[in-house]
């Protein structure tokens, strides 16, 4: 049971929930960058929160089915198509052998998420199947590399699992259009009360030499407190380096850093902003440490069902 690829666009990867337990070695966790739409994605189909999908960046993608399954795409607005009937968004629907699907290009958001029933059949490495091009792991082969035309994803004899679609609620599915005001909680560095006046403030700009590892932003330098020593950093820490503009870290992120970090984005902001497009503005707000660790237990008891 397999769907093979006929076009993958700029970039497709396997990712689930990542890579733990490898961070004292400097390994990345990884995973999705939007893990919210992850979630929903592998919710829709009844498997477990971090079970393999697709994360697809922009879109662009074509897949043949060689089997009957269950599929749910999630994350960024993107026409949808199986052989040639549109898709409804945040949905599942069931594929045939034969049948071909196609996700056009996103007009909001960057990443979309594409489950099958199930998940994806793929060998593990260091616990993961989670892509990860810089380090050389993960990915269909093992080595990091992302999907390429005619690539064939394995996956189980799931046609009959369901007996009909389903979609997301809308007061789930985020509005990509809409610019986000993002919650920030309190770092470890001392920044003065002014930087940190002036870090909330502004709106930042999303520069396009963004990636997987992190989003650059660009606005009004800040001035960071100098600091000798590194640090272990976690998913949505906001460095300052030398040059005032701060970069908040994503799933590709280093394990450790030796920048002053400003604050932590609120963990289930963070694939809010891996939404963003490059150039789009986004502001940020200060947030307090209980309330974040309220709506992840909420998220985790959720998606744990």
């Amino acid at each position: 049971m397999s769907l093979t690829v006929i076009a993958c666009g700029p970039l497709c990867l396997l990712q689930d929930g990542g890579r733990h337990g490898w961070q004292g070695l400097g390994v990345s966790p990884g995973g999705p960058v939007d893990r919210h739409a992850a979630a929903w994605a592998n919710r829709l189909l009844g498997n477990g929160r971090d079970t393999p999908l697709l994360e697809i960046a922009l879109g662009g993608v074509e897949l043949d089915a060689r089997s009957d399954t269950w599929l749910a795409l999630t994350g960024a607005e993107l026409p949808a198509c199986l052989d040639g009937e549109p898709l409804p968004a945040w949905s599942r629907f069931r594929v045939r052998a034969g049948q071909r699907l196609k996700l056009g290009f996103a007009r909001a958001g960057q990443r979309a998420c594409l489950a099958v029933a199930g998940g994806f059949r793929v060998r593990a490495v260091l616990g993961s199947v989670s892509t990860h091009a810089r380090e050389k792991l993960g990915g269909l082969s093992g080595d990091g590399q992302p999907l390429s035309v005619g690539d064939v994803l394995e996956c189980a004899d799931e046609g009959a699992r369901f007996t009909q679609g389903a979609s997301v609620p809308w007061s789930y599915r985020p509005d990509y259009r809409e610019p986000p005001a993002l919650r920030v909680l309190p770092g470890p560095d001392a920044f003065t009360a002014a930087q940190r006046q002036a870090f909330f403030r502004q709106p930042w700009r999303i520069s396009p030499q963004s990636d997987r590892m992190g989003v650059r932003l660009r606005g009004e330098a800040l001035e960071a407190p100098r600091r000798q020593w590194s640090l272990g950093v976690v998913d949505g820490a906001i460095q300052v380096p030398p040059d005032g503009q701060p970069i908040i870290l994503l799933a590709d992120r280093q394990s450790m850093g030796g920048y002053p970090v400003l604050g932590v984005l609120h963990p289930l902001d963070i694939g809010r902003l891996a939404q963003c497009p490059a150039h789009s503005e986004v502001r940020f707000a200060p947030a307090s440490v209980e309330q974040a660790q309220a709506d992840l237990r909420a998220f985790l008891r959720f998606f744990a069902t």
